[in-house]
């Protein structure tokens, strides 16, 4: 499987970062935040998912594969890529998938990154019931005006002890604010790396 690794592999820790569903790990957002969290201490490595492999391969875009392949997907990976201190990461789909397996691959952490918690106006469609038991240290970082679960509706969900939520001003999905609010989406970039390398170090 083709990889996109920043950082040593002699690295302290590792993280196997995930792409989401419509974008794959060569996607602005994915290089930025590999790139900005890499260092002498930590290593990313991208990956994609199999539908994701195949639209790279002959350029036709397909919908995620169902989710026992995207599970799987996640199992080789961690095997492949094992380490003392390996960090599950994902965005979106990416990440809702490394949740749903964390506590079986009992990383050194998992982080979130704009966490589909239900479809854009469709609530009732919830599908986070997991994360109010999940055993896993878990950093969840989403943008404040996320469609996907603002601030308003996480506030309401039931959140295990062990997710850690951060905010990302005026953020959407992507983390991107409005111009109004005079935050900057390379502002915000950065704001999710210092909190991903914080959670890192901690754990």
């Amino acid at each position: 499987m083709n990889v996109l690794k920043d950082g040593p592999d002699h690295a302290a820790a590792r993280v196997l970062l995930a792409h989401g569903a419509g974008a794959g790990m060569e996607h602005d957002v994915m290089h930025t935040l590999a790139r900005g969290l890499a260092d002498e201490h930590i290593q990313v490595v991208r990956f994609e998912f199999p539908y994701m492999q195949k639209t790279r391969s002959d350029g036709r875009r397909r919908p995620p594969d169902r989710e026992p392949v995207l599970l799987n997907c996640w199992r080789e990976l961690a095997a492949e890529f094992a380490h003392p201190r390996l960090f599950l990461a994902g965005k979106s789909m990416g990440g809702r998938m490394a949740s749903l397996v964390a506590d079986e691959l009992a990383p050194a952490g998992l982080i979130l990154l704009g966490f589909p918690f239900h479809p854009p106006g469709k609530p009732e469609r919830f599908r986070g019931q997991h994360l109010a038991s999940i055993a896993t240290p878990t950093l969840l970082l989403q943008g404040e005006r996320d469609t996907f679960g603002n601030r308003e509706a996480v506030a309401g969900y039931d959140l295990a002890d062990t997710v850690q939520t951060g905010w990302i001003t005026d953020g959407d999905h992507g983390f991107k604010p409005r111009k109004s609010s005079g935050a900057t989406l390379e502002g915000n970039l950065a704001q999710v790396i210092e909190r991903m390398r914080s959670f890192i170090h901690d754990h």
